[in-house]
């Protein structure tokens, strides 16, 4: 039974969605930023909040700045794992989660580093641009949990973590500069050519390659579903949007799912 609070009267549009996910054979969630800011973490574009609000990303977040300065990389990405690590999931997670386990959807494929779907209940998620869960050594292969990880970063005289083997820990992160994991990137395609529904929550789908996952499904004359505040390339073609706060609007789904 769902822990997600329903509102009594969904709305229209949130009607269309529920009968979108009852008549899918096949339906994928793509998730972005959008659906952890409930959970207190900011977005990447918001003037003056987003994380990328007073830093150039290029100079902190860039795999050449980890190579070539390690203790300026981790100085920015600490506050990142301190902002990201303690974040609990909100009820949107849970909705997407909830999901799943009726057999609405598939697998959950997500742009965040957060580790909310998962611990939000999400059972199968495609972490495309990887997560903060562990860190790992490039050097020797060697991994590292988040909590053992932060601990290192905390006791750290330059604030680096280092491996046993003496060189810096890297987040399993994708950085600037980094390609997506390809084994990630094939399976959210595969799944995507596949599907007759896709649910984009919390995604301005923007950024490609994830940016085309939605176009996969509509050449198969799929549709497509934003749940998502402000403009996307897909407004025009969408099924059925959604624009509302994203708790309320996925609340209300399920409250129409019965």
């Amino acid at each position: 039974m769902s822990d997600v609070q329903h509102p009594s009267a969904p709305s229209i549009q949130q009607r269309t969605v529920a009968d979108l996910l009852r008549a899918s054979e096949f339906a994928v969630v793509l998730t972005g930023a959008g659906i952890s800011v409930p959970s207190g973490i900011p977005d990447f574009r918001t003037p003056a909040t987003g994380l990328w609000a007073n830093v150039d990303p290029m100079q902190v977040a860039h795999i050449d700045v980890w190579e070539r300065d390690p203790e300026n990389f981790w100085s920015f990405y600490a506050h990142r794992f301190h902002v990201l690590g303690p974040a609990e999931p909100n009820d949107a997670h849970r909705a997407v989660a909830e999901l799943q386990r009726r057999g609405l959807i598939g697998p959950v494929i997500t742009q965040n580093i957060d580790r909310l779907h998962r611990k939000g209940g999400a059972a199968d998620v495609i972490e495309m641009h990887g997560s903060i869960d562990r860190g790992r050594c490039l050097s020797c292969g060697a991994t590292i949990a988040y909590g053992p990880l932060t601990a290192a970063i905390e006791a750290a005289p330059d604030g680096v973590p280092r491996c046993a083997c003496g060189e810096p820990y890297k987040p399993d992160v994708v950085l600037f500069g980094e390609m997506l994991p390809a084994d990630a990137v094939e399976r959210a395609f595969d799944l995507c050519e596949r599907a007759d529904l896709i649910i984009a929550i919390g995604s301005s789908l923007e950024v490609h390659p994830v940016a085309g996952l939605p176009q996969l499904v509509l050449r198969r004359g799929g549709d497509v579903v934003l749940v998502t505040q402000g403009p996307t390339p897909y407004d025009d073609v969408a099924t059925a949007k959604l624009d509302g706060d994203v708790v309320d609007e996925l609340a209300g789904v399920l409250a129409a799912l019965g």
